[in-house]
C-alpha cells in the first residue's frame, strides 16, 4: 500500500524504534480492553502497510512524529464482501487538532477507491468528539448497537457510521 499524505498527516508504515511510543500510547488508552502484549504490537509494527489476515495496521504521522495508528479490517465472514471497518486511535495529547479528522478521511477514500463500496466504523455513544468527526466527514449515523463493547463491569452502546462511494447513508430510513 502507497503512503497516503495528506496536509497535515501521513500515513505509513510503522517503524520499529516507534514500538515503545506505540505501547506506552495503548497503555494510557481508555479504549484498549485488557494489558497490551509487546511482542503482539512488535508483530503488528512488522506486518503494517500492508493487508495481513484482513487487517490493515498504519501509523499516523504529523510534524515528521508518530501521533497514532489506524486500521482497516475486512477478515473473512466478518461482513458481507465489500465492506471495511476502520479504527483510530489518536494519542491523548494530539487530540482535537484535525489529525484524526484528516487520518480518517484519507484512509476511508482510499479503501472506497480501492474494492470497498462501503466503510463503517463504530464509537461509543459516549465519545463526542469522535462522533462530530464523522458527522463532520458526512458520514452516516445509521444506529446504535446496544451492549455491543465490553466496559468495565457491564458493556456500552455505541454508533455506528458508515459511507459509500455513492455517499453516506440517509440518517433516518425512509
Amino acid at each position: 500500500m502507497p503512503e497516503l499524505r495528506g496536509n497535515l498527516v501521513l500515513l505509513r508504515r510503522f517503524r520499529e524504534e516507534e514500538l515503545d511510543r506505540l505501547y506506552d500510547a495503548m497503555v494510557a488508552s481508555e479504549h484498549l480492553v485488557g494489558t497490551p502484549d509487546r511482542e503482539r504490537i512488535r508483530e503488528r509494527i512488522a506486518i503494517s502497510g500492508s493487508w495481513h489476515d484482513g487487517r490493515l495496521d498504519l501509523a499516523i504521522e504529523a510534524d515528521g512524529r508518530l501521533v497514532g495508528s489506524v486500521d482497516a479490517r475486512a477478515p473473512q465472514r466478518f461482513a458481507p464482501p465489500g465492506v471495511c471497518e476502520i479504527g483510530i486511535e489518536l494519542f491523548r495529547d494530539e487530540r482535537g487538532s484535525g489529525l484524526g479528522t484528516e487520518a480518517v478521511q484519507l484512509l476511508a477514500d482510499w479503501l472506497l477507491d480501492n474494492g470497498y463500496p462501503r466503510v463503517q466504523a463504530s464509537t461509543d455513544v459516549r465519545n463526542a468528539p469522535m462522533r462530530r468527526v464523522f458527522e463532520k466527514l458526512g458520514w452516516g449515523y445509521e444506529g446504535t448497537m446496544r451492549a455491543f463493547m465490553p466496559d468495565g463491569d457491564g458493556r456500552a452502546d455505541y454508533a455506528l457510521y458508515a459511507v459509500t462511494r455513492s455517499g453516506p447513508a440517509p440518517a433516518r430510513p425512509a
